[in-house]
C-alpha cells in the first residue's frame, strides 16, 4: 500500500504566510505540516509516498527529499493546479497507486498517527476517517452512515442533524475499490472535463453504485485541518500538546 499526499493548492486563505511558502511546509509547533504527516506514515509502516505537488512545486520536492531521505517518494506535478480542484490531483496518481491500495491525505492535516492505524486495522478494504462528538457547521465533509457503519451520504451538503460527523481528509482504499473509484473519476476528468470538484463527489458517487465505503469513528484522536491562523493557533494550543513528538515517530522506525 502506498500513502498519497495531495500537495498543489494554493491556500489562499492564509495568505500572506502562503505568499512565498506553501500551506504543507508551515510551521507549526517548530515543525512543517508535511514532515508530520510524511513521519506519521513511515511509523504506520507506509514508506512509499506519492506527492502531487503543484504551487512552489519545487518547495515540496527540496523540502521532503532533504528531511526524509529513507523514504520512497514519487512527485507528481499539477502544472493547472491554480484551475483544478483535488479531484485532478488524485487522477494524476492514478498509475502510482492503482494496482497496490492507498492510503490518501490532504497535506493540510495535524492529525494523530494512531488515525492511520486505526484505518489499517479497520477490517475495511475501502474507509475513512470521521471525525464524530463535534459541532458541525456548512464547511465540514459531512457523512451519514447505515447500521452497519457504511456510508450512505457524504459531502458539504449533508444536513449536520443527520450526519455523525465529518470526515476529515484521510481515507484508504484497496486495489478493487480503486477500480471502482478510478472508473467514476476517469469519467469526470477524461469525459465530462469535471476538474473543480471534491473528491467526495467521486466517493458518493461510488457508494450510489452500491460500492461499500466504511466509516471509522476516530473521534478519541486529535485532529484539525489548518486552513487560517485560526487554526494554527488552535493547532498549537490544543492538539500539539496532546500528540507524540516527530522524533518519537522516527525513533521507532
Amino acid at each position: 500500500m502506498k500513502g498519497v499526499i495531495l500537495a498543489a493548492g494554493t491556500s489562499s486563505r492564509l495568505r500572506p504566510l502562503t505568499n512565498d511558502k506553501p500551506k504543507c511546509l508551515l510551521p507549526i509547533g517548530g515543525e512543517a505540516i508535511l514532515g508530520r504527516t510524511l513521519d506519521n506514515l513511515s511509523a504506520a509502516g507506509i514508506e512509499e509516498i506519492v506527492i502531487v505537488t503543484g504551487y512552489l512545486a519545487p518547495l515540496v520536492r527540496r523540502y521532503a527529499a532533504e528531511k526524509f531521505p529513507e523514504l520512497r517518494l514519487t512527485f507528481i506535478h499539477n502544472d493547472v493546479y491554480a484551475a483544478t480542484n483535488n479531484i485532478y490531483s488524485l487522477w494524476l496518481a492514478k498509475e502510482e497507486v492503482f494496482r497496490s491500495g492507498m492510503l490518501l491525505l490532504d497535506s493540510d492535516i495535524i492529525f494523530d498517527g494512531k488515525i492511520l492505524e486505526a484505518l489499517l486495522d479497520s477490517g475495511h478494504a475501502d474507509c475513512l476517517a470521521v471525525k464524530t462528538n463535534i459541532i458541525l457547521g456548512g464547511e465540514e465533509i459531512k457523512v451519514t452512515v447505515d447500521g452497519r457503519g457504511r456510508i450512505l451520504e457524504i459531502g458539504k451538503d449533508v444536513p449536520s442533524s443527520q450526519a455523525i460527523g465529518e470526515s476529515i481528509g484521510i481515507e484508504k482504499f484497496g486495489p478493487a475499490g480503486l477500480e471502482l473509484l478510478f472508473a467514476v473519476i476517469d469519467r469526470k476528468i477524461v469525459i465530462e472535463k469535471n476538474v473543480n470538484e471534491f473528491y467526495e463527489a467521486a466517493f458518493q458517487e461510488v457508494i450510489d453504485r452500491g460500492g461499500d465505503i466504511y466509516g471509522v469513528d476516530v473521534g478519541k484522536y486529535k485532529a484539525i485541518e489548518i486552513d487560517t491562523v485560526e487554526d494554527i493557533r488552535t493547532a498549537e494550543a490544543d492538539i500539539l500538546p496532546y500528540l507524540p513528538p516527530i522524533s518519537a515517530a522516527k525513533a521507532n522506525r
